[in-house]
């Protein structure tokens, strides 16, 4: 199916809120994965990471949450500790199974009104996740997603939700990108621009990296962030999980530019299902690959909103 879920045991559900632009996605574990995280943004907002440090106790998540509404987004996520403690599933503490749930958020306030997910919202996503047909473009965490404000939301454009995987021979390496990037988005094949900060017209783009050289920036805005979740059933420790991650924000490079600037929270989140045993280095090149492509895809999905333009809607 090309899509996260590619991997055996990973459910993913979108939710949004009626009548505003922005809602949130969960990935669902519900056997538990190893996880790592890495972070390259100079400004993120994220939940329950330093759990994931290598040398930290817990070695299994069950789900990840991304939200949008920025830091008040993260409440979602106890939606979803609610869908999972009704079913059992989390750490045994030996008084409670307590599920881990780590997320990172988006900032999308400047279309949803500053509304944002809750915990209703985070609950109903995990209600609505499946294993195939999980979604692309304006959904979930992507459907206030934007890309390209470095001359700020006049000529930005839509961003939205990806999702892609590769494979060899019985590895799977997917991801799921959310992208609400302050960079523009490349098509790799053909390096060209196909969303990004636009020109005048609005029918061509100026070039964010070149504008940035130059000095031509009018704002440097705080609602930029790229979000990816890699999914794998290649064995991997906690700290081969980061490692991977590590390797897969060059996916985020590749595909957005500028990346990683101090205006984004550039984070990756890697899942290991932990089925069969491969090369760490393959899986990462395999991850950076599968990021790649669901940025791309996520800007091929997306459809434009009001006077947002989507890259359909350019003519090249």
């Amino acid at each position: 199916m090309n899509e996260l879920s590619d991997v055996k045991g990973v459910k993913v559900g979108h939710a949004e809120l009626e009548g505003v632009l922005t809602g949130c996605t969960v990935v669902l574990v519900e056997e538990g994965a190893t996880c790592g995280v890495f972070v390259s943004g100079g400004a993120p907002g994220t939940r329950e990471t330093n759990l994931l440090e290598p040398e930290n106790l817990v070695e299994k998540v069950h789900a990840i949450y991304i939200g949008g509404g920025s830091a008040f987004g993260l409440e979602g996520a106890t939606g979803v500790m609610q869908f999972l403690e009704e079913r059992n599933i989390g750490f045994d503490t030996g008084v409670k199974k307590v599920p881990i749930v780590p997320g990172a958020i988006i900032f999308d306030l400047a279309l949803s009104n500053g509304k944002y997910p809750t915990k209703e919202i985070g609950y109903k996503a995990c209600l609505k996740a499946v294993y195939s047909g999980i979604g692309r473009g304006n959904v979930g965490a992507g459907i206030g997603a934007t890309i390209g404000k470095a001359r700020g939301m006049d000529f930005a454009m839509k961003g939205g939700i990806g999702t892609s995987s590769v494979r060899s021979r019985n590895l799977v390496v997917s991801a799921l990108v959310v992208v609400n990037a302050f960079g523009d988005v490349i098509d790799t094949k053909t390096n060209r621009i196909i969303a990004g900060a636009l020109d005048n017209r609005k029918n061509g783009f100026v070039n964010t990296e070149e504008l940035i050289i130059q000095g031509n920036t009018s704002e440097a805005p705080f609602n930029n962030t790229t979000i990816g979740v890699v999914a794998t059933n290649g064995k991997l420790s906690k700290a081969m999980a980061k490692r991977v991650s590590i390797m897969a924000q060059d996916g985020i490079a590749r595909a957005v530019r500028p990346s990683h600037t101090l205006f984004d929270g550039d984070t990756v989140f890697t899942l290991s299902t932990n089925e069969i045993k491969e090369d760490v280095s393959k899986i990462g090149v395999m991850a950076a690959r599968a990021v790649e492509l669901a940025i791309i895809d996520a800007v091929k999905s997306a459809k434009s909103v009001g006077t947002i333009l989507s890259s359909n809607d350019i003519i090249f």
